[in-house]
């Protein structure tokens, strides 16, 4: 397939810019994938499509204050400073997007605070906008990573056109948040507030855990029409023993298996065997799905809205059917929902 085909319209204003009050007031459209029958109903109504003993797969990865602001030696310029991964704690090394890109070079000085007491220096380039940044600390490492992340923002993605406010330090959070390293929220998962959690348990809908960090590979813009040519980011993905349990129990109980979120496939399918069953997985994925794509794990999917020809589309088109999820899409935008991270929600069954 071709990048064009999952372009669509919207207005701006129906990109969400806060979540709703409640985390389950969220809509929520319901797409039966063998029949194309659309339901609208309200997420907190999720659990109606679930039974004993199905399993919903979750991603933990907790996001950081992952945008910083400092200024270049010198001339002062304002430089936004995107935080991607930790190279190497004794060094205090990081991989991070820089912009405006054009005015950082290898040997350039950035200086972080009010005080300007955090320094930083620019040993690497790595991409157009990437660079290395090695930080001049000499505290541990534990007073260092908090010095940094008192510097930072909740990293809110470009489509929310605001700064961040300290409730998304929250909101921007999923409930199931415990392994810090993602720069970008599983969106999906937003939507789960702690009552419809437990009340989902009660019914004996079974969790499961996954690790993927979100970095910014799913949010670049494709930039090939050929699809088969784009390849995404590697991001760092984890699956212990006790989630490959429950999702394999489910698989050969022929019970549901509902990935919550885009994440979640792409780290599911990353760790199928060759004999249908997840194994125990540690390390790294650039897992990329687009139409046509046998599935082999998930047999539900929640996801959210997502924006024209991004890549979380692509994966929601592969497991919903193309034109089946295009065609959702269209008439969530003639229904009011909202789109985007915030947003609203869709469950394929």
């Amino acid at each position: 397939m071709k990048l064009s085909e999952f372009e669509y319209r919207y207005p701006e204003e129906q990109i969400a810019q806060y979540p709703t009050i409640n985390r389950d007031d969220a809509r929520l459209m319901v797409l039966h994938k063998k029949t194309g029958e659309i339901e609208h109903r309200m997420f907190s109504d999720v659990l109606d499509y679930f039974d004993d003993g199905d399993v919903m797969v979750v991603n933990n990865t907790r996001v950081f204050p992952a945008k910083l602001y400092g200024n270049k030696e010198r001339t002062g310029a304002r430089i936004e400073v995107f935080l991607l991964r930790e190279l190497n704690h004794e060094q205090h090394l990081w991989d991070v997007l820089v912009d405006p890109a054009r005015k950082i070079r290898i040997g350039n000085k950035l200086y972080f605070g009010e005080d300007q007491s955090m320094i930083a220096e620019v040993i690497d380039n790595t991409t157009s906008r990437g660079r290395t940044l090695r930080f001049l600390y000499e505290g541990s490492q534990e007073e260092f990573r908090e010095a940094l992340y008192s510097l930072g923002q909740t990293p809110l993605p470009d489509c929310i056109k605001r700064d961040p406010e300290p409730e998304d330090v929250e909101n921007y959070q999923t409930i199931f948040a415990k392994v810090e390293g993602a720069v970008a929220s599983p969106t999906a998962a937003l939507h789960f507030s702690r009552q419809l959690y437990k009340r989902c348990e009660l019914k004996g809908i079974d969790f499961a855990d996954v690790t993927l960090h979100v970095g910014l590979g799913g949010f670049r813009d494709v930039e090939v029409e050929d699809l088969t040519k784009h390849k995404m980011d590697s991001e760092q993905m984890n699956i212990l023993q006790p989630a490959v349990d429950r999702v394999n129990k489910a698989k050969d109980s022929e019970h549901r298996i509902c990935a919550v979120g885009t994440t979640v496939v792409r780290a599911l399918e990353s760790a199928v065997s060759t004999f249908g069953h997840i194994t125990p997985y540690d390390g790294w994925t650039n897992k990329f799905i687009f139409p046509p794509y046998e599935f082999q794990v998930p047999t539900a999917l929640i996801s959210n809205f997502h924006l024209s020809m991004s890549t979380m589309l692509m994966v929601v088109c592969a497991f919903g059917g193309y034109q089946k999820v295009m065609d959702a899409h269209n008439l969530a935008i003639k229904e009011g929902y909202r789109i985007g991270p915030y947003g609203d929600a869709m469950l394929i069954i």
